[in-house]
């Protein structure tokens, strides 16, 4: 576990109602609130600042309280470089998809300018997506490394974690159909939204315990416990870190559970106006997702 990692509990970043031209981070006052769901509520979520500007050096608490006016991701576009991806690590979505279980994690990359924020942020479906309305949900789980990680081993990998969050890895998937590989399918801009949330390392010491539901427009599409997953956060961080160097504010999205629309009879692909929540629990709360047409 990251040092960092013991000094907070959960951090959430965002604009505060008090001054909406400035980003603070800090810990809900609540320690039991789901930030994500009370603010789609609009319900005030307090919370108690921290002195630094990014989770990656939060300082320290600060006797101030703000109410959140806007949900940020944790992370900003210039702190998490290229974002990674793995594929095919749960059980169940191997066989939904009839592809065999991967002895090796499958990577594929996101650009940074695929970050986006929670509700009220929308995930837009590109022109490209819309052609055919091929596109598609992935909740997911977060790991954010809290310093450098070079050649670890699985044995040490979790010293390098500063805490987990949700994601949602939205694709457009006639275009990785199309293709081998998978960056352009899944690297469109805003089709990564992360939060609502980091939660500390130091309050999940096992990533396998949490449980990870997708609902879109309230319908429970995916459920699923991480003990499903083919390959563990030591396993992942390790692996992804032999022979190249995971910065600090380096976030990677651990796969998604069965239940991805493309899998469906009949397909359940996103269209403009839905919303998608991703709930991972305990601790980091629900992702909120509104999905809106590129004009």
């Amino acid at each position: 576990m990251s040092k960092i990692a013991s000094t907070f509990s959960r951090l959430v970043r965002f604009v505060p109602k008090s001054n909406p031209s400035r980003i603070l981070i800090g810990e809900p006052v609540d320690a039991s609130i789901d930030v994500g769901l009370a603010v789609y509520k609009g319900q005030e979520v307090a919370v108690r600042p921290f002195s630094g500007t990014s989770i990656l050096n939060p300082g320290q608490k600060t006797d101030a309280t703000e109410t959140i006016e806007r949900i940020l991701s944790p992370l900003a576009q210039s702190e998490v470089g290229t974002i990674r991806c793995i594929g095919l690590n749960y059980v169940s979505h191997a066989t939904e998809m009839n592809m065999d279980i991967p002895t090796l994690p499958t990577l594929f990359m996101k650009p940074s300018t695929a970050l986006s924020d929670p509700w009220p942020a929308p995930t837009i479906l590109p022109k490209i997506t819309q052609r055919d309305n091929t596109g598609d949900y992935e909740s997911e789980m977060v790991i954010v490394i809290g310093r450098d990680a070079k050649d670890v081993s699985e044995e040490e990998a979790l010293d390098y974690v500063l805490g987990y969050t949700a994601a949602n890895d939205v694709s457009s998937r006639t275009s990785q159909m199309n293709q081998s590989q998978w960056c352009f399918s899944k690297g469109f801009d805003t089709s990564c939204p992360i939060g609502p949330v980091l939660v500390s390392a130091a309050q999940v010491p096992d990533a396998s315990k949490l449980h990870i539901r997708g609902s879109k427009n309230g319908k429970v599409l995916q459920d699923c416990p991480l003990t499903d997953l083919i390959f563990s956060v030591p396993q992942l961080v390790s692996f992804l870190s032999q022979g190249t160097t995971l910065p600090a504010g380096t976030i990677i999205l651990t796969g998604t559970p069965p239940g991805v629309g493309a899998a469906k009879n009949p397909k359940e692909f996103l269209k403009h106006g839905d919303e998608f929540a991703i709930e991972l629990q305990p601790h980091v709360g629900t992702l909120i997702t509104k999905i809106e047409n590129q004009a």
